[in-house]
């Protein structure tokens, strides 16, 4: 069986199996966790497109969650936008984003990239937080047009609250669900498709690449562009989970965290983001008792991760797998 077709059927074989969380475990607060690891699921594994499998080592993936989050916010609150409509639009909002910031890369290369985009990413940030000027006087006081440090709420909803009562939160779990498999049946194809042969191409020796034909210009731009569709509408999702956007979007803590599940889960690889990402929640929340020791535990992780086992979890399918050849 080709990779391809294994990675596919795995995919599907876990969709499924996460289908039935909810009638095997159903407490609210695991599918809310669960609904939410799907988020960042959808997010680590479109930014390993970017960074693990092209190597170009982009820091606005929050950014662009964030402008998928906020474009949806303000669909909603200031045009009514129904939810399912703006959620798709907005996840475009942040395709077109994604394209500036590819072009802005465009000559840049290792450190200067993660340092424009992480500028790019900070200046998003500032936008919002000090536009305080008054765009409309709903009830509630003034509200800058990007929300301030307010943000926006009360923007719409999927529909399920009223259709399900207090289950809604099991409807958005599959919306997750579904999201998340999208996300990762789209990876596949890139990864071991024609267009990973050629990010993986200009990532380990770009010269060569372009001597062959791979144009630089063009693939930067299709997986900036490709990458933020999904992560767009993550962020979309985000916003309609908790009814609410604001400036925690542009969270650099959050940045660092997703950063960290791709290199504890392994870069470049399918289900290294995934592994990373169920990993890093599963001991963020086993240590969510013990206050200002989690953070520290959490490094402590990602630095053992770091030196022991540089190539994250799913290279230790892949050392496997090398020594069954060579023996």
């Amino acid at each position: 069986m080709s990779a391809g077709r294994r990675d596919l059927l795995v995919c599907l074989l876990l969709a499924g199996a996460m289908a039935l969380l909810p009638q095997l475990v159903g407490t609210r607060y695991v599918v809310t966790q669960s609904t939410l690891f799907f988020i960042w699921a959808v997010v680590v594994s479109q930014w390993n497109l970017v960074f693990g499998v092209a190597g170009i080592f982009s820091l606005a993936q929050m950014a662009l969650f964030a402008v998928g989050a906020y474009a949806t916010a303000m669909l909603g609150y200031y045009f009514a936008v129904p939810m399912v409509v703006a959620m798709p639009l907005a996840a475009l909002v942040s395709v077109a984003v994604s394209l500036v910031v590819g072009l802005a890369c465009l000559r840049l290369r290792g450190p200067y990239v993660a340092l424009l985009t992480l500028a790019i990413a900070q200046v998003l940030y500032l936008v919002v937080v000090n536009d305080t000027d008054c765009f409309t006087n709903p009830p509630s006081g003034c509200m800058p047009f990007f929300g301030g440090v307010r943000g926006f709420s009360r923007f719409g909803d999927l529909g399920f609250r009223a259709l399900l009562g207090s289950k809604w939160y099991v409807a958005h779990y599959y919306v997750g669900l579904g999201l998340l498999t999208l996300a990762m049946l789209f990876s596949i194809a890139i990864v071991r498709g024609p267009l990973g042969l050629a990010f993986q191409a200009l990532r380990d020796n770009p010269g060569y690449a372009r001597s062959r034909g791979v144009g630089q210009f063009k693939y930067q731009l299709w997986v900036f562009g490709l990458s933020a569709f999904f992560t767009g509408l993550a962020g979309a999702f985000y916003g309609v989970q908790f009814g609410v956007v604001g400036p925690i979007v542009f969270s650099l803590a959050t940045l660092l965290f997703l950063l960290s599940m791709m290199v504890v889960g392994g870069l470049g690889t399918v289900w290294g983001p995934l592994l990373g990402a169920a990993l890093l929640m599963l001991a963020d929340e086993g240590m969510r008792e013990v206050g200002d020791w989690r953070d520290i535990g959490l490094g402590v992780i990602l630095v053992l991760f770091v030196v022991l086992l540089p190539r994250g979890l799913a290279g230790l399918r892949l050392r496997g797998v090398s020594k069954a050849k060579q023996s």
